[in-house]
């Protein structure tokens, strides 16, 4: 169910920057798998234009989502239950860094951005790269030209080798993300993620333990 939930929310984002960027301007990319010192890293969707490169990690939560530029876990609270994901500007600025330095070029031009999809709602001031809406706009609000020319040409070239890796590259993938989601964090019982929650009532009131993802079809809890 959370793939299905990711693909449709990727499949969303795709579609509204087909239908709102001029594609004379902006060359849109996505599902673009990166080889990294360790292992290997999946970007969602990559933009690229005379005005920069565009990194968008799309999210897709529902609930409400309080979180800072410089936390490390964010939280959502859905039904009463508070849930912890990474702060994804963390995760994002990962795949910033690796595709500068896949293309070559200056880190100051790749652009982070992440995006909410679903039934979400901020409860904390967001930074201006953070948003469940205006995506197509915050790009175009980008108008300092930095790339032109051959240089653009070549940039799209290269994405374009990135985005044809070969099988093998998507088998190193799988088996990554198999490793770093090991049995420790991922349910025993159904196989989705373990996700850090907190206890509301009883003795452990205010604890921190380790609840299925997949709650409510799935009730699997671990101390943490």
């Amino acid at each position: 169910m959370s793939f299905l939930k990711g693909w449709v929310g990727e499949k969303s984002t795709q579609l509204g920057m087909w239908l709102k960027l001029d594609d004379d301007v902006y060359r849109k990319f996505h599902d673009i798998v990166l080889r990294t010192d360790d292992g290997t890293t999946q970007i969602d969707h990559v933009v690229l234009s005379m005005y920069g490169i565009f990194v968008i990690e799309t999210k897709n939560y529902a609930g409400w989502i309080y979180g800072g530029e410089r936390q490390a876990k964010w939280t959502q609270v859905l039904f009463g239950s508070k849930h912890t994901f990474q702060n994804p500007l963390n995760q994002n600025y990962r795949h910033t860094m690796e595709l500068a330095r896949a293309l070559g070029v200056p880190h100051d031009r790749v652009h982070s951005i992440v995006f909410f999809i679903g039934e979400s709602e901020f409860k904390t001031k967001m930074p201006a790269n953070v948003m469940d809406r205006g995506l197509s706009s915050y790009i175009r609000s980008f108008t300092n030209v930095v790339f032109a020319g051959q240089q653009l040409r070549m940039l799209e070239e290269k994405i374009r080798k990135l985005k044809e890796n070969p099988a093998a590259t998507r088998k190193e993938h799988i088996k990554c993300l198999t490793e770093r989601f090991s049995n420790t964090d991922r349910c025993p019982k159904c196989g989705a993620a373990l996700v850090e929650k907190t206890a509301r009532r009883g003795p452990n009131a205010g604890k921190t333990f380790l609840g299925c993802s997949g709650f409510p079809r799935c009730r699997y809890t671990r101390n943490n």
